[in-house]
C-alpha cells in the first residue's frame, strides 16, 4: 500500500510537479497543431480542453511541490519557461487564425513584449542574487490572461454556445495587456534600480 505514495512522492527530475510541467510543455505543440486544423468547431473544443488541462497543471505543480516539499532547481527553471512558451505560442496561433485581429493584435504584442522584458530582467536580477516577489497585481494579470486565452481558444465554436464569446475574450485580453504594462513597469523599475546600484559599486 505504500509503494504508490512513495513512487508519487519521489524527488528529482521525475517528481510529480516536474512531470506536470513537462506535460504543460508537451501541450504546446498539441495546441499549435489543433489551431492549424481546418476551422471545425470540434477541433476548437479539443483545443480548449487541452488548454484547460495545461492551465490546471500550472497551479497544481507549484501547489504539490510546496505541499510535498518537492521543489527542485529544474522545476524553478522550467515552470516560468513553460508558462511563457504556452502564452506566446497561443497568442501567435490566435493571430494566425484571425481570432485576434485588428487593434486587438496590439494587446497581444504588448503581452509578448512584456514576457521578453521580464525574462531578461529576471535573468539579470538572478545574476545579482536579487529576487522580485510576485505582486497581487501580477496574479490578477495572470488570471485575466488565462481567462482571455480560454475564451479565445474556444473562439468561433464558443460563440455558438455563449454569444459574443470571442468579444469577451478580446476585452479580457485588453485588460490583461493593461495589467501587463503596469506589472512590466514594476519589473523594469526594479531592474533599473539594481542596475544603477551595481554600476555605482563598480570601481
Amino acid at each position: 500500500m505504500t509503494i504508490l505514495p512513495e513512487a508519487i512522492r519521489r524527488r528529482g527530475p521525475w517528481s510529480l510537479p516536474n512531470l506536470l510541467t513537462y506535460g504543460r510543455i508537451l501541450a504546446i505543440p498539441a495546441l499549435v497543431g489543433l489551431l492549424f486544423w481546418p476551422k471545425d468547431d470540434w477541433v476548437r473544443w479539443i483545443a480548449l480542453a487541452v488548454y484547460v488541462l495545461a492551465a490546471v497543471t500550472d497551479y497544481l505543480d507549484g501547489w504539490i511541490a510546496r505541499a510535498w516539499s518537492q521543489q527542485s532547481a529544474i522545476g524553478r527553471m522550467l515552470d516560468p519557461i513553460a508558462d511563457k512558451l504556452l502564452v506566446c505560442a497561443l497568442l501567435l496561433m490566435l493571430v494566425h487564425t484571425e481570432t485576434i485581429k485588428g487593434w486587438a493584435i496590439w494587446a497581444a504584442i504588448v503581452i509578448l513584449c512584456r514576457e521578453i522584458l521580464v525574462s531578461g530582467l529576471r535573468e539579470f536580477l538572478a545574476d545579482l542574487k536579487v529576487s522580485v516577489p510576485v505582486s497581487k497585481v501580477a496574479k490578477w494579470k495572470t488570471a485575466a490572461q488565462l481567462l482571455a486565452l480560454g475564451f479565445l481558444v474556444a473562439g468561433p465554436a464558443g460563440d455558438t454556445v455563449l454569444p459574443h464569446n470571442t468579444q469577451i475574450g478580446i476585452v479580457m485580453l485588453w485588460i490583461a495587456a493593461g495589467l501587463t504594462i503596469y506589472t512590466g513597469w514594476d519589473y523594469f523599475n526594479a531592474g533599473i534600480r539594481h542596475l544603477v546600484e551595481e554600476d555605482t559599486r563598480t570601481p
